[in-house]
């Protein structure tokens, strides 16, 4: 599942090819508006709200995606076309003025709505720490109207703070030393929400640092815990523990993993 970095630095890379630009052929392909033709809407901005990724254009509509787990967006060059075994899942097309084709790839979540409409498919969204009207007091006093919510679910949720990730709430916890079933009212709020801006920002602003948490390169020591279960941890030495969630309503189902030593579970 992609992270709210990863939608940020994907609508960064697309801005480039996309802004200005005029889209003289395509359509979208799936969603409500599966067979609405995108030919002669200028793309005048491209925004993102944690993992959503928004797609403006200049007649004021919107093309709102989420990539979930197995969602991408490439760009193919002026004579180019995507292999044949991805055709089938193309959910967006939109051939542009200069010769390139922006292609949504097995895109599960697509929208075409006017943009003054945009509220009712992320207004839900909490601040997101990537965005210019961030405010951390507003995820702060989301995250404790629900006290005896578990960290990890209050994190995973995106309405009281979007953008994270399970890579980056089970990494969050760690640098915080909090075990994923603590209760949120349990815990230092502000820091924890500091900790959680901080390192979004980290990864999308410092040069190699992508999703990196341990500031180490070598392969299987870049997070402090997530994929580690069973091995030591990278601070301590303790074994890594890790457990699947219930699967969630659409079968989806995430692991959290934790150091026992670094992030004890608090007894009351």
């Amino acid at each position: 599942m992609p992270e709210g970095d990863s939608v940020y630095l994907l609508a960064a890379r697309l801005r480039p090819s996309l802004v200005d630009r005029t889209v003289v052929a395509g359509e979208v392909r799936s969603g409500g508006r599966a067979g609405a033709s995108l030919a002669g809407r200028r793309i005048v901005e491209l925004d993102t709200h944690g993992k959503h990724l928004l797609i403006r254009f200049d007649d004021e509509t919107t093309l709102h995606t989420h990539l979930r787990m197995q969602g991408s967006w490439t760009v193919t060059r002026p004579g180019r076309v995507l292999p044949s075994r991805l055709h089938s899942q193309v959910r967006v097309r939109a051939r542009l003025d200069d010769g390139f084709t922006l292609w949504g790839v097995d895109v599960p979540v697509v929208d075409l709505v006017p943009t003054r409409d945009e509220h009712t498919l992320v207004g839900h969204l909490g601040p997101d720490p990537l965005r210019p009207d961030w405010d951390a007091e507003e995820a702060r006093l989301r995250l404790a109207a629900r006290p005896d919510r578990t960290v990890r679910a209050a994190l995973l949720d995106q309405r009281p703070l979007a953008g994270l990730g399970n890579l980056w709430v089970n990494e969050v916890g760690f640098l915080r030393g909090v075990h994923p079933a603590t209760p949120i009212g349990e815990i230092d709020l502000p820091k924890l929400v500091d900790t959680a801006a901080r390192a979004l920002r980290f990864s999308v602003t410092t040069p190699g640092a992508y999703q990196i948490t341990t500031g180490r390169t070598r392969r299987g020591e870049t997070h402090w815990v997530t994929g580690r279960a069973g091995r030591p941890c990278l601070r301590c030495g303790t074994r890594v523990e890790a457990l699947d969630d219930p699967p969630s309503a659409d079968g989806r189902s995430r692991r959290a993993w934790w150091c026992p030593r670094c992030q004890p579970r608090l007894r009351s």
